[in-house]
Order: C-alpha cells, then structure tokens, then sequence
C-alpha cells in the first residue's frame, strides 16, 4: 500500500518526488524505490520522521508497535497518517506518547492508478486541518470520506478488500465469456471494462443501483434471465457474507 500511494501521489503531481522520503528495513526495496520513483529513500527511521511534516504509517499491524517505539522520540510536531488495518488511533497515539495528531485511513490498491476509495477518521488531537492536509493527499489518488473511527473496520471489510473481491467477479465474467467461444484475451478486456463502466454509471450519482439495473434489463430480454442465475446463485449474501468476514478480522487484528 505504501509504494501505491507513493506512486499515486507522485503521478497526480500533488508532491513533487523530492519531496518524499521512503523508509524501509530491506535494502533493495530502497533501491527499487529510489530507481523506480526518484525519491528520496533512508535506513534511518528517526532521522526521516525528524525531519518530516507528514509520516505515513503504511506498515503492517504486527510490525507498528516496534515502529512506533523507534520514532517516539522523534515526533515532533509531524502529522501521523496510518494505513495499518485494524489498529486503533488510541495505539498509535499511546505508543507515541505526549499529544500526537493522527489520522487513521482505510485507503485501497487502486489508489495505484488515482482510481482509489479512503476513509479517514480524526484521532484525539487532529485538527480539521489535519483532515483537510488528509483529504488532499487521498483526493489525489481517487475519492475520500470522512468517518467516525469506529466505523474504519466496516471500510476494510467494503472497500479496502473490496478490489479483490472486483477482481474475482472479473475472472469469473471473463471465463464464462471464454466458455461461450470469446477469445480470452477479449473476454477479460470486455468484463474489466464492463465492471468499470458500471461503477462509473454508479458514482455519477443521478441514478440508484435498483434504477441502472432497470435500464439495463428488460421484459423476456437476457439480462433477466443473467439475474435470476444470479439470485438463484444468492450472489448478494455471498458478498455480504465477504464483506462481514472480512470486517470481522479487522476488529480481530485491532485487539491483538
């Protein structure tokens, strides 16, 4: 997540590479970094927080307690974006001690290509600053939201999985497209764009998902019948047994 917000930030040309420095505890990631981004890298962890404005915390959840130790003392008055899934801002900011300004977010992979979907939630001593500062940077590479805190776990389980669960209805459109005699290559060009031109239709916002249905299907046509497989299928418990499970274990993760 890490390197597709750095990539995605640096694409919209919000922050110049300069800009950014980029830690990380295996070298030739540094190098990769450097060689694929321009920016600037470091294998000391204090002295890259020392001497930053904004630290984003895109590191797993297990590793944040020791990653948060190291830069204690280092802190300053830096504004603290983390992307660790599961883990409350209260961690983050008892870990850090004194009166850090944080802010949680749940940003997704498709912030990769500017196409990405964030929520934001304010810790203790963010101010509307701080989320504007937040807003801006996520903005850059998609859409943002703001939300209270203890809704970010239902935003992992929707949107910060939610791509790969895209990707699977992708496949699947794309092999059932195969078996009836398209190419695959074809196949898998016509679901993806499908599946984007439908998401698109969505967030133009004029017409409800109920509504775009309709327009699409009609009395005896074929999309109906494709619906009642689909319903027959239960596709919508389906996904919303993925999204509870996927919810479920990022409450999990925040409590270990």
């Amino acid at each position: 997540m890490g390197e597709a917000l750095a990539a995605g930030i640096i694409s919209s040309g919000l922050v110049q590479p300069g800009d950014i420095t980029i830690h990380d505890i295996v070298d030739e990631k540094l190098v990769s970094f450097r060689k694929k981004y321009n920016v600037n890298v470091s294998d000391d962890i204090s002295g890259t927080v020392e001497t930053s404005d904004i630290v984003i915390l895109a590191v797993k959840p297990h590793h944040m307690e020791e990653v948060l130790a190291n830069i204690a003392r280092s802190a300053g008055d830096c504004l603290f974006i983390s992307v660790a899934a599961g883990l409350p801002l209260g961690f983050i900011e008892e870990h850090l001690g004194g009166a850090p300004r944080a802010v949680r977010v749940m940003p997704n992979t498709p912030a990769l290509i500017g196409e990405g979907a964030t929520a934001l939630a304010a810790g203790t001593n963010a101010t509307e600053d701080d989320i504007e500062t937040a807003r801006r940077i996520f903005d850059s590479v998609g859409i943002t939201v703001v939300v209270e805190e203890d809704l970010i776990d239902a935003v992992t389980g929707l949107s910060g999985s939610g791509p790969a669960y895209g990707f699977i209805i992708i496949d699947a459109l794309a092999k059932a497209g195969a078996k009836e005699g398209l190419e695959e290559s074809t196949a898998l060009k016509l679901a993806a764009q499908t599946m984007l031109g439908a998401a698109r239709l969505c967030l133009a916002g004029d017409k409800t998902p109920d509504q775009l249905t309709d327009m699409v299907t009609s009395p005896g046509g074929t999309t109906i019948e494709g619906i009642k497989a689909l319903k027959a299928g239960k596709i919508s418990e389906i996904l919303a047994a993925a999204v509870e499970a996927a919810t479920r274990r990022s409450k999990e993760l925040g409590k270990k």
